[in-house]
């Protein structure tokens, strides 16, 4: 089965950003279950779409105020939702932020 795992942090995550995965992409990739993945750039970088009455409104940063932020995403395949949740929880990030993992749509 195949999962999103999206990194989130507060803007505190913005410095471990550049310290990368600490071994946790090699290790995934030498298990077989890491896809790929990328970091992303702060939200005071995004644009946000929406399109109401056929009409496209554009916003400047993200949709939701919030704390917390997706600072990256890394896509896996595994057996079932605890190799998930297993894999998820080796990431550092979880250890200084949050990770959600989401099932892919079939």
């Amino acid at each position: 089965m195949k999962y999103v795992l999206l990194i989130c942090g507060d803007e505190t995550a913005a410095e471990h950003a550049n310290d990368g995965c600490g071994g946790w992409d090699s290790e995934m990739t030498e298990r077989g279950v890491l896809y790929g993945g990328a970091g992303l750039r702060p939200p005071t970088d995004a644009t946000t779409i929406r399109v109401r009455d056929g009409e496209t409104l554009l916003t400047d940063g993200p949709f939701a105020e919030t704390r917390e932020q997706i600072g990256g995403i890394c896509l896996i395949e595994c057996a079932d939702l605890d190799e998930a949740i297993e894999i998820a929880g080796k990431h550092p990030a979880a250890t200084y932020g949050s990770i959600e993992v989401r099932p892919l749509l079939p």
